[in-house]
């Protein structure tokens, strides 16, 4: 089965609230769904909180509580399939430091796909074998397989 790491941009995407659900919310469903394993690390979701709750960018376009925020990141530990308190530190492999954190994930969480949406994740496209990817190609991939 396919194992995945989200970064938590992704995480976020799928958390702001849309007119209709978005691709990342629907990732994250297929997730819950056990279409895929989604390997998580403390480190990720509690980036994804801490943007959620400190960005001025976010917070002046979408509007939500502090408790749903805080819910729905401590839900993310039920729908991972893994989610790792440590991992071994990397450094060096993503051109801003803050992303080998998603690399660490990956390679100990033992899964063979990133997701995400920042660019300098998307420009190594792949590290030791495992694939680096936007939601859309992941999303293909999975119909690719039912």
């Amino acid at each position: 089965m396919r194992r995945a790491v989200f970064d938590a941009n992704i995480l976020i995407s799928a958390f702001l609230p849309r007119k209709s659900p978005g691709l990342a919310l629907e990732l994250l469903s297929l997730a819950r769904d056990g279409e895929f394993e989604l390997v998580l690390s403390s480190e990720i979701i509690i980036e994804a909180w801490r943007k959620l709750m400190s960005s001025e960018n976010i917070r002046s376009a979408y509007t939500y509580s502090d408790e749903r925020a805080y819910r729905f990141c401590r839900g993310l530990q039920r729908i991972a399939t893994t989610t790792l308190r440590s991992t071994q530190p990397l450094a060096g492999v993503v051109r801003d430091p803050r992303d080998d954190m998603v690399i660490a994930c990956a390679v100990d969480g033992t899964a063979d796909t990133i997701v995400s949406r920042d660019k300098d994740l998307l420009s190594l496209g792949s590290y030791r074998a495992i694939s680096i990817i936007t939601p859309e190609q992941f999303r293909e991939q999975l119909r690719q397989v039912e």
